[in-house]
């Protein structure tokens, strides 16, 4: 164990080096330029697409909604990251780690935008007439790097059931339970285990259609919270403002510190400087859900990319930073999930520790759901769509939420570094793809635009 742990740490400096946060934020910035700045450009038609469309049906071909695509992605991306991930941002890099943080999540939007639209257009059934496609798909189907693709599908069985999408939030959930209620972490583990099995079992209809509800109830809660936080401390939010712009600009430990947050999901542990992303932006992994949107054109689902990273980051992510500075919190020594709790509970006392932790509770399962479609899709790349085996994956998927959240934390140090790990291995292929298909990107988004002005297509 010991000397796979020195090999992780070894990969892990090679993975998360200066390349790989070049590659990361310079894709964003590339296509943004390169596309003309499609965040900006369809920012308004991204939330009519978004808020117009929800609980409706297309008449397009998918296999569920665009909206219930698009809920299925954000459970996933919505974690505890939006919580610990920040939290572990501020105490590395000062307050001036969030402004970094929304200047990498700006070039973001554009590069979720690229994966969805990509993800859409190079899409498949499978033997069950599911829709399927992600970046194994595109790396294949448009690049001919069979090897690239199933590497990055691999990497994504193992990151959602022993990393970020399974292990982790597992473990988050049963801390911030226990931390609440003193509820014993295997009480939690077993329960939470069940209530996954419930919705998993019944495919991907039920993950959406259990995601379509619990996505905005979870995310308004926490919002309302965290607000809530705000009000009670409205009289530090200039100086928590000017703190943030001076940091951002006259600390040197700011730009590391915001790196760390937009790529680190919950680093609660030893202090984890990288790890999976906040919004998943270069990840690779939301557009296997997106990738069964009932859709007439990949650019039109790039609209949600778009929303996703502006409701993660922009929003809850900001949201959650200012909580943590306008109490006062952010030099108490803590970090993570506590640092957050800590916000939470100076200001409203016990309701506020109860708000942060079914809020983190909420944020795990739904991460856990939307990653276990991720795990599936490229598990069905990898070995088929055989009936037996995906039950059999699906069975272990469980048995790891049991894992993770009986060991609690100390016996989980390690799992986020392989964690980190598996996300950067992740990330490569997938920007990789992005870059080499800037000029098909362009061509998709020439076509939507023509089409559009033709009446052919209706934004």
């Amino acid at each position: 164990m010991q000397s796979l742990i020195k090999l992780n740490g070894f990969i892990n400096g090679v993975v998360w080096g200066p390349w790989m946060l070049t590659l990361l934020v310079g894709t964003g910035i590339w296509l943004t330029i390169y596309l003309g700045f499609p965040q900006i450009r369809y920012f308004i038609d991204s939330l009519k697409e978004v808020l117009g469309k929800i609980g409706k049906k297309s008449g397009a071909e998918g296999s569920i909604s665009s909206f219930a695509a698009m809920a299925t992605a954000l459970a996933a991306t919505v974690g505890t990251g939006n919580i610990a991930g920040v939290a572990t941002a501020l105490h590395l890099g000062g307050p001036g780690a969030l402004v970094w943080m929304l200047f990498s999540a700006f070039f973001g939007m554009t590069t979720k935008f690229c994966e969805v639209a990509l993800a859409v257009h190079y899409r498949e059934k499978d033997e069950s007439g599911l829709y399927r496609g992600g970046t194994m798909y595109i790396l294949e189907k448009a690049l001919n790097l069979k090897w690239l693709a199933v590497l990055f599908a691999i990497f994504t069985v193992l990151a959602a059931s022993l990393g970020i999408g399974n292990m982790t939030q597992a473990n988050s959930t049963a801390e911030g339970m226990f931390m609440a209620f003193g509820i014993p972490h295997i009480y939690t583990a077993v329960v939470l285990a069940f209530m996954v099995w419930l919705v998993v079992w019944g495919g991907l209809t039920r993950i959406a259609t259990v995601t379509t509800f619990l996505v905005p109830f979870m995310a308004i809660f926490y919002i309302l919270g965290a607000i809530a936080v705000i009000f009670n401390n409205l009289s530090s939010l200039p100086s928590a403002v000017k703190m943030a712009i001076d940091g951002a600009f006259g600390d040197p430990q700011a730009i590391p510190g915001a790196l760390a947050g937009w790529a680190v999901k919950a680093g609660v542990t030893r202090g984890i400087a990288r790890g999976v992303f906040s919004n998943e932006a270069g990840l690779g992994s939301a557009p296997m859900a997106h990738s069964a949107a009932q859709v007439d054109h990949p650019v039109r689902q790039g609209f949600y990319g778009i929303f996703e990273v502006f409701v993660d980051t922009i929003i809850i992510c900001t949201l959650t930073a200012t909580t943590i500075l306008v109490s006062g919190v952010v030099s108490n020594g803590l970090t993570g999930a506590q640092l957050s709790l800590s916000a939470f509970r100076t200001t409203l006392g016990a309701p506020g520790t109860i708000i942060l932790s079914i809020g983190l509770s909420l944020f795990a399962f739904s991460t856990i759901l939307g990653w276990y479609w991720y795990g599936e899709t490229a598990f069905v790349y990898l070995f088929g769509n055989s009936a037996k085996r995906i039950k059999a994956y699906k069975a272990f998927y469980t048995l790891c939420i049991v894992l993770g959240g009986w060991g609690g934390a100390a016996a989980l140090a390690h799992i986020w570094d392989f964690a980190d790990t598996l996300n950067g291995l992740m990330a490569a292929p997938n920007l990789i793809g992005l870059v080499l298909l800037s000029k098909k990107l362009k061509e998709l988004t020439v076509d939507f635009d023509t089409k559009v002005r033709s009446g052919e297509l209706i934004k």
